[in-house]
């Protein structure tokens, strides 16, 4: 091999380290003895081809198969249907003319069995002495260093990855975002030898039934990825950055019920370390591995984190008993009594490091169960319902039209959704002493999410729980939890590990359970239906996901030979392959945009910033369709359209302030149609992560209407200057979206102040700011009226603006009260209540919201 080089400088940056739109000192320092390269190999798409037939290859590349059309049935049938539907398919009539060269079902999956393949799948028949299952017991795995060598150096996150540990230093604080960012990464790097390269392994695993045709088989599958590969990949299920390599069998011994959850644990970690083992050796005394660049490097392996609920970290965290002793020791201890746990001979891979804190089971769970509960207690289900119930509706954002105390049982999603909105919504119908541990320990929830922390950040997070447990026996005063239970929640324990955890391995987001409970669908159950009751399901299994992940490699390895355009030549650059959440889907939309419905992969965001309006100051990309939903109005008809009989003057008065004070009488000659739309939409850049682009939101302005008499119109927060007369707080609602456009007769190009979208909009006057209100640290606003007419919506003031002054969207909760009016509506809500909260908790992205709507000078 050639002597070993240094990091190539062609190697993609790490996300801490790309284009950033963020002010501030920031520093980077790679380590200095990490990730020498001794020699070139072949990386994982190209060592595909190294099989016995690829001679056959050399003059058709879709061999077995005649044509790619041809591929492209045969891997439709095979994904799809079964074998006795393919065989009917292959008989129909109208197939004559054009039968595929396959005949069968049998010759189709035979054939399918040739194509290039990954680490193979395997079945290992255990025993435990001295016990009896009644049904043998199957392992169906594959190697885990193989899955790992495979993952290393596949070129689809060529662009994607990150070799070497390195700290960041912002506005003289460490940073800790990716795992190669935090302490470990550095920590472990030293006990190296000079040059080696880690390829930290990150676990998932969770116990699931197999309902569907198989009797009751549950089991656990055990899921493997690496922390080299960038967190936004990873944390998406249909980027494929994670991979299956076993599924560890559940079997009920004929023993003692005392002694079924000892065996079973036992049965669990030999599984494991089986399935480990090769990864453990290369912990130990390192591996030889091609990276997508196919550079080779000397990797170690270490277990960094493992994401699990708390009964298998449970299942995990087991403590080493003497044999002999093991049984009594364990139950007065509560431990499994598991004496050869699976990491006890894995080189730098600490139980107490590598099973973070989960957010899906230990912060939205914890919500669900426990603080939902609290504010139902004290609100009453029937009153909490109400506000869900008439809360403005906004696209793109969960809305509970039956409330949310219908059901005993919410998906992940739902979890977050509620969370969004919970503060705001009890916020004057509880006690303001409750409401204040609530929030706290919201704002906890959502500072812990974050991709990006600092120490700034981490005390922040530390000091909303320090507040919460401050405040807490306010619940219990409220009746929202009884005295007897105290707070001895073991979830609500698990906080307290928050800080330290983010310090040793990053940001804990990454790591949420999210991914593992989509894998646990897509690998798992839809596999296993596919199969039947038969005594030999293990083997069927075995061929059927060798097979999925033969035909799933052949669809890229074709692509790169029909455009010969190589994956790890993408242009990591361009902001469309930044923006997308698939490196596979950017790279086959950069080179093949046609092909991009043959890949499950999750949709890209749409990149505004490319062909929209930028807002002023260039914070956020606005955009309108080319069609307007209304064209042709006269403006006098706005006003009874909308409902807004100061428009027009409105409008005189934008065009006077525009022209300098010149008379507005000839352009409303020239220019005196307008085109409306009902809706824009807004885009920006992540806070925490100013290099990536976060998905557009809608803003809707529609006009009055049978299912929203009053309209149905959003907020947003504007760039206006401070000082402005209409609007000196910033906040205004949309009601109107217009263009005005020239007459037929007119010829005069219109002024660059028409030429774009305006804005017609109603302000709102801030009235407590978050220091004055310690319950919900909220904005509240009110509605503004025109002084000498009494408040009714006709007379609310209004005032037009260019669509680039808007720099956010914003979310408005009506301050409910004690009791909501029972004659309020969805649809009425938003017109009808005077005063509102600026909730900043409402976002895709709830991390991004808190930290930006705190920063805004509003």
């Amino acid at each position: 091999m050639e002597p070993p080089r240094h990091r190539k400088h062609t190697y993609p940056l790490p996300p801490a380290l790309r284009s950033s739109t963020e002010s501030g000192d920031r520093t980077a320092q790679y380590h200095e003895k990490s990730g020498w390269i001794y020699g070139r190999s072949k990386n994982t798409l190209e060592r595909i081809q190294d099989d016995r037939y690829q001679k056959n290859r050399e003059t058709n590349i879709h061999w077995p198969f005649q044509s790619r059309a041809e591929w492209r049935l045969g891997k439709f049938l095979a994904e799809n249907l079964t074998q006795a539907q393919i065989n009917t398919f292959l008989k129909l009539d109208w197939l004559d003319g054009q039968k595929p060269s396959f005949t069968s079902a049998c010759q189709l999956l035979d054939w399918m069995d040739t194509l290039p393949s990954g680490p193979g799948w395997q079945v290992m028949q255990l025993e435990v002495d001295g016990y009896d299952t009644g049904k043998k017991i199957d392992l169906i795995y594959r190697d885990g260093l193989e899955v790992v060598e495979s993952l290393f150096g596949n070129p689809i996150f060529a662009q994607n990855m990150t070799f070497d540990p390195l700290r960041i230093q912002r506005n003289g604080e460490e940073e800790y975002g990716e795992w190669f960012t935090a302490q470990e990464a550095t920590r472990i790097q030293d006990t190296l030898p000079d040059g080696a390269t880690l390829v930290p392994v990150i676990a998932a695993s969770d116990k699931t039934p197999i309902t569907r045709y198989m009797g009751g088989l549950e089991m656990h599958p055990l899921f493997l990825t690496i922390a080299n590969i960038d967190a936004d990949v990873r944390m998406k299920a249909t980027a494929h950055a994670w991979r299956c390599v076993a599924f560890v069998p559940v079997v009920k011994f004929e023993v003692h019920s005392d002694y079924q959850t000892i065996l079973q644990s036992r049965l669990w970690h030999k599984c494991v370390d089986i399935v480990t083992e090769k990864l453990k050796r290369a912990t130990n005394c390192g591996e030889f591995m091609a990276d997508p660049f196919g550079d080779v490097r000397c990797c170690y392996t270490p277990l960094v984190a493992w994401t699990a609920d708390l009964p298998e970290q449970q299942l995990i965290a087991t403590k080493p008993w003497d044999l002999n002793a093991f049984q009594k020791l364990a139950k007065a201890n509560h431990l499994l009594g598991v004496h050869l746990p699976f990491w006890r001979d894995w080189k730098n891979s600490d139980v107490c490091c590598f099973l973070v804190p989960e957010i899906l089971h230990t912060v939205h769970k914890l919500f669900f169960d426990h603080v939902l509960k609290w504010c139902k207690e004290v609100v009453g289900s029937d009153e909490l319902d109400t506000h869900y119930k008439v809360h403005h509706k906004h696209v793109g954002v969960r809305h509970f039209a039956a409330g949310v105390s219908h059901v005993s049982q919410m998906t992940g999603r739902e979890y977050r959704d509620i969370q969004r909105t919970i503060v705001p919504m009890i916020a004057g119908a509880a006690p303001s002493t409750m409401v204040r541990p609530v929030h706290a320990l919201i704002d906890f929830f959502y500072l812990a999410q974050r991709p990006l922390h600092t120490e700034s950040s981490i005390r922040s997070m530390e000091a909303s729980l320090s507040e919460f447990h401050s405040t807490k026996h306010a619940i219990i005063t409220a009746s929202g939890r009884s005295g007897k239970e105290n707070f001895n929640i073991p979830k609500l324990e698990l906080l307290l590990s928050f800080a330290d955890a983010i310090r040793r391995s990053g940001s804990l987001i990454q790591y949420s359970a999210d991914v593992s409970e989509r894998l646990l669908i897509t690998h798992c159950k839809t596999p296993f239906a596919r199969t039947n009751k038969q005594p030999n399901f293990a083997e069927q299994i075995v061929r059927l996901l060798d097979r999925e992940e033969r035909m799933r490699l052949l669809d890229v390895y074709l692509l790169l030979h029909e455009y010969n355009e190589p994956l790890v030549n993408a242009a990591s650059d361009e902001e469309d392959l930044l923006c997308s959440a698939d490196p596979t889907s950017a790279w086959v939309s950069h080179v093949a945009p046609g092909e991009q419905y043959h890949f499950n992969s999750p949709r890209p965001t749409r990149n505004i910033f490319t062909d929209g309006i930028s807002s002023s100051g260039a914070t956020a990309a606005l955009s309108v369709t080319i069609t307007p939903d209304r064209t042709k109005l006269r403006i006098v008809d706005i006003g009874d359209i909308y409902m807004l009989p100061d428009f027009t003057t409105r409008l005189e008065e934008y065009i006077l302030q525009c022209t300098g004070g010149s008379t507005s009488h000839s352009i409303f000659q020239s220019f005196n149609e307008i085109m409306v739309w009902h809706k824009f939409c807004i885009q920006r850049y992540s806070v925490s992560r100013p290099s990536t682009i976060m998905p557009s939101q809608v803003v809707q302005a529609q006009p009055p209407s049978t299912s929203f008499p009053l309209g149905n119109c959003d907020a947003v927060l504007l760039n206006v200057d401070g000082q402005s007369q209409h609007n000196p707080d910033h906040v205004a609602q949309v009601r109107v979206v217009f263009r005005m456009t020239r007459s037929h007769r007119s010829q005069e190009p219109p002024p660059p102040f028409l030429a774009q979208p305006l804005l017609y909009v109603q302000p709102f006057h801030i009235i407590a700011t978050p220091e004055s209100q310690l319950d919900t640290c909220l904005w509240m606003l009110e509605r503004v009226y025109s002084p000498s007419l009494r408040p009714t919506s006709a007379c609310h003031v209004g005032f037009i603006l260019p669509l680039t002054e808007v720099c956010h969207s914003a979310d408005l909760v009506p301050a409910f009260g004690k009791e909501v009016d029972r004659t309020v509506t969805l649809a009425t809500s938003q017109e009808v209540y005077q005063r509102f909260y600026l909730n900043y908790y409402t976002n895709k992205e709830a991390f991004d919201t808190l930290y930006e709507y705190r920063s805004v000078q509003i």
